[in-house]
């Protein structure tokens, strides 16, 4: 059983703590502006609508892997990159483009980018582990975190982040994957 002075104090400082809050009702009631910087098209950087960073990874297999290179295939219209760290809810969004998504749109490249191990042999024994090996994900190994911070992905949470890439360059999604919005992306592409 709780004292009455310790539920005095709990509320005391339950209040103190939102008190702290400063300037939270705007919080609740939002303008419906976007405060992010326009993108200026053209520009290189991480945005829906800059030109992909290019990169050169290498893949669990030993291959190295070169985005500008992989989207210039006879016939590749785009490329994913979707940043995995094995766990469940990594396992639950590439689960769900493999059964559904990549079936579905055989002309874009799959990549699950390998951002927690630090070894390619690392890497591949996760691919391997998980289920992922022959998947329709190749697997690449950012052991150094490189490509994580090339997109951002360490700033908007890191975990799930997908990037779309169309096959000139151009970023058209990067945010935290919705089995929804991927597919609207990927069928949009040129």
């Amino acid at each position: 059983m709780v004292s009455v002075n310790m539920r005095w104090l709990l509320l005391a400082l339950i209040c103190s703590v939102v008190a702290g809050c400063g300037g939270m009702m705007n919080d609740l009631n939002p303008s419906g502006s976007d405060k992010q910087a326009a993108v200026e098209a053209g520009t290189l950087g991480y945005h829906v609508g800059q030109i992909a960073p290019d990169f050169t990874l290498s893949d669990t297999l030993g291959t190295s892997v070169t985005l500008s290179s992989a989207l210039t295939e006879t016939g590749v219209t785009g490329a994913v990159l979707y940043f995995t760290m094995w766990c469940p809810a990594c396992d639950v969004d590439m689960s769900s483009m493999r059964s559904s998504i990549i079936p579905a749109f055989p002309n874009v490249r799959f990549y699950a980018v390998d951002y927690e191990c630090s070894t390619v042999e690392s890497a591949r024994n996760s691919e391997m582990s998980t289920g992922y090996d022959g998947s329709g994900f190749t697997v690449l190994a950012d052991t150094d975190k490189n490509v994580l911070k090339l997109y951002q992905g360490q700033i908007k949470g890191t975990m799930g982040i997908t990037v779309v890439i169309d096959k000139t360059g151009i970023i058209r999604m990067n945010e935290v994957y919705k089995n929804d919005r991927l597919t609207t992306a990927l069928t949009s592409l040129p």
